[in-house]
């Protein structure tokens, strides 16, 4: 018997799980339809979302069925799983226009796996639901003191954050998802980010007492490095999946740029490589064992072609010493520009305090020219100079 559950643990996909042993066994006897949702609370997803993507990935390789949805319907309420305060709302045609690029964005991430995926959005039933049915049907089935014990509820409540009306619908709502896809779709698994545990069992309670059928829940980890830091930041801010929001080149650095201690875990993660194998690549090169990282997860998310343009730009820049491939930023010839007004306006860093901090610490180059005065000017005589933020980020300076 195939061992699921032990392929995700090994794979690091795996936080915690309903029923190990019998979810393994329902795996190995037949083909199942699964679940995980995303709410469009933004227009993209970051590289955070990876793992909740190859956990899908793992799962359609070996011929289950995933449903992808789309949580048209739930993102007017507003998660309150892991936050501190309330979501913003977002406006019906804003909530619309994410979900268009959300699917648009899973589509070519799953482009291999047509046949094996489907995307379907709760407001299709959300938005019809009759809130005194709902009442009646699913909530006589829902325990309040339950509810109050889930670490989405504790932690607000303990740290006497507000927790709306709204907010503490959601998990009644979210728990109607699976009820619905369970009776609808034979939808027997609901996979999330650990902070969705509490959501998917109630899910599952529901389930049991209304359709009266087994269902099962497993929630994957957050991507943190070895340190327990979270993946997915810069200096810049997300590290979107979505090549229109964050360009290959960048992406590509990003993980070629990942600490030496996180290669192996970050491989077992992304690619389908044997542990041996892995272990190899890295006791003979680590540099080039990023170098593959990169290249596989560029692949995955972007294009194979993507991937080949990147690594050819960054051999390019730091291996031969050529700046011709580096991107521009320009302005006007007639401006001359506080440098820390050009590393904001260019969105190199996030505040004036992150750019004297990077100044401070070395790490703002004009050339080979090491800034080291917050009022140093950008005019046209630094036209065509190369502009380098830190040890990896270079850019040509264009005065038009």
């Amino acid at each position: 018997m195939f061992d699921y559950i032990q392929l995700f643990k090994d794979r690091h996909l795996f936080n915690q799980c309903t029923n190990e042993e019998k979810l393994n066994s329902l795996l190995n006897e037949k083909k199942i339809t699964f679940y995980i949702g995303f709410d469009a609370t933004a227009d993209a997803l970051h590289a955070g979302s990876l793992v909740q993507l190859r956990a899908i990935k793992t799962l359609i390789k070996h011929g289950h069925k995933a449903i992808v949805l789309l949580g048209g319907g739930t993102t007017k309420i507003g998660d309150p799983s892991g936050k501190d305060t309330a979501r913003k709302i977002l406006s019906y045609d804003a909530i619309q226009e994410n979900i268009v690029n959300f699917k648009r964005i899973f589509e070519h991430y799953f482009r291999d796996f047509k046949d094996n995926i489907e995307f379907i959005n709760n407001d299709e039933w959300l938005g019809k639901l009759n809130y005194i049915e709902l009442l009646r049907d699913v909530g006589s089935h829902v325990s309040i003191n339950r509810m109050l014990t889930f670490e989405s509820v504790k932690e607000r409540l303990k740290r006497e954050q507000s927790l709306s009306f709204l907010e503490f619908n959601y998990m009644i709502l979210q728990s109607y998802d699976f009820l619905y896809l369970n009776k609808n779709n034979k939808c027997v698994l609901q996979i999330g980010g650990s902070d969705q545990w509490g959501n998917i069992v109630l899910g599952m309670e529901i389930i049991s007492k209304i359709n009266q059928k087994d269902a099962f829940g497993l929630t994957t980890p957050l991507l943190t490095t070895s340190t327990g830091k979270k993946m997915g930041k810069t200096e810049q801010g997300a590290v979107w999946i979505d090549q229109k929001k964050f360009n290959s080149y960048d992406f590509y650095q990003y993980w070629r740029n990942v600490d030496d201690s996180d290669v192996e875990k970050l491989f077992l993660i992304f690619s389908d490589m044997d542990k041996d194998d892995i272990s190899q690549i890295i006791n003979e090169n680590i540099n080039e064992a990023k170098k593959k990282l990169a290249f596989l997860v560029t692949t995955d998310c972007h294009s194979e072609e993507l991937a080949k343009e990147a690594e050819k730009k960054a051999v390019s820049i730091f291996e031969q010493n050529s700046y011709d491939n580096l991107d521009e930023i320009i302005f006007q010839k007639s401006d001359e520009i506080n440098i820390l007004d050009a590393l904001i306006q260019k969105n190199l860093v996030a505040s004036k305090s992150e750019g004297k901090r990077l100044i401070d610490g070395g790490g703002v180059k004009i050339n080979d020219l090491q800034i080291k005065e917050y009022n140093y000017n950008l005019n046209h005589s630094n036209n065509d100079q190369v502009l380098k933020i830190g040890k990896k980020k270079l850019f040509k300076i264009k005065f038009n």
